[in-house]
């Protein structure tokens, strides 16, 4: 991340759209990135009435099939996690790739504890192709996606952290600015995000004369040909 990061009335700005709406408007504003910076798989949201969030991400990557080679270290990393996370730019969310492979979620590194520690760190969420659990017992208004909800949090632990990762397809560093709603995530780089909510409401404009058209009594095909017209008139 090399530009500086938003204010917090830019980050509300943001936060007032769905994540469609956000890879809609970065289509105009950065159409180098149309097909690329978001998640292309499905993931789990636990709490589908969340409301998005825009944060800064935390990223490391873990493992729980086996247990750490040293307990010692272990601990230590722990400690490197969890002061990675209270650094830098706020809010943060923990963005948790799962190197399992195959068994990929086999242990949930998210549950009661884990939320609510990383909560009272600024942390305002999670997006993870790993596990999630204690799903009632989470910390209350912590986002969620993950790419799975299972029992166990088995011999999970952290790998590697502030490194390039890759969830469901979109590829994020330490310190990239984050979209995320019950639809997905997008990185939004910070030199386009302070156009995206013009850009979002141009966009409006121009749905706001198709979708009328479609509610008027006799809708046809002509309409949509002069509501597209209409609409190619809203720079």
């Amino acid at each position: 991340m090399t530009d500086a990061p938003l204010s917090d009335a830019d980050l509300k700005a943001l936060a007032a759209f769905d994540t469609p709406t956000v890879c809609n408007a970065l289509e105009t504003v950065m159409p180098e990135r149309r097909a690329i910076g978001f998640t292309v798989r499905p993931l789990v949201a636990p709490f589908p009435d969340a409301k998005p969030i825009v944060a800064y991400a935390r990223t490391a990557t873990i493992r729980s099939r086996e247990p750490a080679r040293d307990p010692k270290q272990h601990r230590a990393k722990q400690l490197q996690w969890y002061e990675y996370v209270a650094s830098g730019a706020r809010p943060s969310v923990a963005v948790l790739q799962d190197l399992d492979g195959p068994y990929r979620g086999y242990g949930a590194f998210w549950g009661e504890v884990q939320t609510n520690l990383h909560q009272a760190l600024r942390c305002v969420g999670t997006i993870t192709d790993g596990s999630v659990r204690d799903i009632e017992q989470m910390a209350k208004g912590f986002f969620v996606l993950a790419g799975a909800i299972a029992p166990s949090h088995a011999w999970v632990h952290v790998e590697d952290i502030a490194v390039a990762v890759d969830i469901a397809g979109m590829t994020v560093g330490s310190g990239d600015l984050i979209h995320a709603d019950r639809h997905g995530a997008v990185v939004v780089p910070l030199a386009a995000a302070r156009q995206i909510p013009e850009a979002a409401a141009r966009i409006a404009r121009r749905e706001a004369l198709l979708l009328e058209a479609a509610r008027r009594p006799g809708f046809s095909v002509d309409d949509i040909k002069h509501a597209l017209a209409a609409a190619d008139e809203i720079h």
